[in-house]
């Protein structure tokens, strides 16, 4: 019973995350399976980046600058946009810029997620551990999933050189802000929080600010509101 309730408390952020994520899609919802699709993904991930993180240290060593910025966040990342860009950046169901920050969020939570239960089961945690945890990786990792899902939207309805300086900063830019998290949790052990706290204030104000923006840039925006009329 107590592995259960901490199985299901370890579960709850990433539901909850990515339901508030899904809702906020004003204009034209994604089927509900594909969004656990991607979500389920993320579960299937963890496996291989797992084997190539632990090759990457016997050959580059765990310094920390390595460590944050290549074998985590640049594996993590690399990994979530390979299977977003080659699932789903050309689906048919990608009508809108913000469809890639639901199917991002879905995919970098089902990561989130099970990190969350292998660590939770393994540690035996409490409850305010797992609370922190929904506060701080979950937390983050859905926000580089609206950082990779955003410029993947600008991508996806840009054209010329424009398409591939998105679809860059799509995969770039979540390992930039991933691997700064990772590394101030990693040496910063005096007053981590006073750094953590700041990044991630900024990283859910430019997240919301991007939920806004693509919204904003639908296709369906104008049809609904002439609808409403």
């Amino acid at each position: 019973m107590l592995f259960f309730s901490i199985g299901i408390a370890a579960v709850a952020p990433g539901i909850a995350l990515l339901t508030y994520f899904y809702l906020k899609d004003k204009y034209d919802s994604e089927p509900l399976h594909m969004v656990m699709k991607m979500f389920f993904l993320g579960f299937l991930i963890v496996l291989p980046v797992m084997i190539l993180q632990r090759g990457l240290e016997i050959w580059l060593g765990d310094s920390p600058f390595v460590s944050a910025f290549i074998i985590s966040a640049g594996v993590e990342e690399a990994m979530k946009w390979f299977v977003l860009f080659h699932l789903i950046y050309n689906h048919t169901e990608f009508d809108e810029p913000y469809d890639g920050i639901v199917y991002a969020a879905a995919i970098s939570l089902g990561f989130a997620t099970v990190e969350n239960v292998i660590f939770a089961l393994a540690s035996q945690v409490s409850v305010g551990a797992l609370l922190i945890r929904a506060l701080l990786p979950v937390s983050g990792h859905a926000m580089f999933g609206v950082m990779m899902g955003y410029y993947m939207g600008r991508a996806k309805f840009s054209t010329g050189n424009r398409t591939a300086k998105y679809l860059l900063f799509s995969l770039m830019l979540p390992m930039l802000w991933h691997g700064v998290y990772d590394w101030v949790l990693d040496n910063i052990t005096q007053y981590w929080v006073w750094y953590i706290v700041p990044l991630m204030a900024f990283l859910w104000y430019g997240g919301i600010g991007k939920i806004y923006r693509a919204n904003n840039r639908s296709p369906f925006r104008l049809t609904r509101a002439g609808g409403q009329d």
